[in-house]
């Protein structure tokens, strides 16, 4: 951003990602609107502000598109614009948000398939695949994932002294920094109390002490990474589509919940989500279960 900070978009767009950064944003979403804010810098190139309107922005759209650039990719970089200039609004730079004008391109309505509550029981009782390195850890992930619906980034990022027995409950540190605790119910103690003997066991052999509740074998926390490879392969040892990846078992336990008849803002403070809206989801992907269900064993449906 330094060179195009020499422009009036590419100076306030660095001051806005400072503001983010202030704010405690996720670095994903700071690094996905430093890459859009950099190439909208880069087409408005000397144009100040009231030379930007809402054709400049439809023309860097277009420019994107002409790139190869994906609906989905187009549609995050006009959201990161929005952002750039309601904060430039509140800040009292412009009066008007010309990207405001500018059609969201229509993404494909994809929901993710989400496993049956059978499907997911079978995947984590019984044994381990033969392909799990460290059964106990992984049995753990997954209770973990599912039976608390946290994120894979969340999961990673827990600590020996987040867990909390007496209460059952963990602190999870989420988006934005933003902390709460989450229950968890017999299994995952259960699987708690086996990996804390194999993992104490695997540090005392390499002689290594570690604050994460999630370490590989060489003592060192667990990656995002590692994880998502993990869950992968166990789902596929277990039967499972190899699409299924750690935010499938978020989905699952926000829509199992939903089935069996959870309160709406119940799931929402669970998952740690700030709007209703993205809670409500979960009522697209229950109903979705639900027509299924409907279409392959109700005899008017056939």
């Amino acid at each position: 951003m330094s060179v195009l900070a020499k422009t009036i978009v590419g100076k306030a767009a660095a001051d806005f990602l400072c503001h983010l950064g202030e704010r405690n944003a996720s670095p994903h979403t700071i690094k996905a609107y430093s890459r859009d804010l950099s190439l909208f810098a880069a087409y408005s190139g000397s144009r100040g502000w009231k030379q930007i309107d809402h054709i400049v922005v439809r023309g860097f759209l277009s420019q994107l598109y002409e790139k190869g650039l994906s609906k989905t990719s187009v549609a995050r970089a006009l959201a990161a614009v929005r952002s750039l200039y309601r904060w430039l609004a509140r800040e009292g730079v412009v009066e008007q948000n010309p990207a405001k004008l500018v059609a969201t391109p229509k993404l494909p309505k994809k929901l993710p398939r989400v496993p049956t509550i059978e499907e997911m029981n079978s995947v984590i009782d019984g044994e381990m695949p033969a392909s799990a390195a460290f059964p106990e850890r992984d049995r753990l992930m997954l209770e973990l994932l599912y039976g608390c619906g946290i994120r894979n980034s969340e999961l990673t990022g827990i600590n020996l002294d987040d867990i909390r027995l007496s209460a059952e409950a963990i602190l999870i540190r989420g988006k934005g920094k933003k902390e709460r605790h989450v229950p968890f119910g017999d299994s995952a103690r259960t699987a708690l109390a086996a990996y804390f003997r194999e993992r104490q066991r695997i540090l005392d052999e390499i002689h290594k002490r570690s604050t994460a509740l999630l370490i590989n074998r060489r003592g060192g926390r667990l990656t995002t990474r590692s994880v998502g490879r993990i869950v992968k392969k166990i789902a596929v040892a277990k039967g499972l589509s190899p699409d299924v990846h750690p935010h499938t078992l978020r989905h699952a336990f926000g829509a199992h919940m939903l089935e069996e008849g959870a309160d709406l803002r119940a799931i929402q403070e669970l998952l740690g989500h700030e709007r209703l809206a993205t809670t409500q989801r979960y009522t697209q992907l229950s109903m979705k279960h639900v027509l299924e269900v409907y279409d392959r064993t109700h005899p008017r449906a056939k």
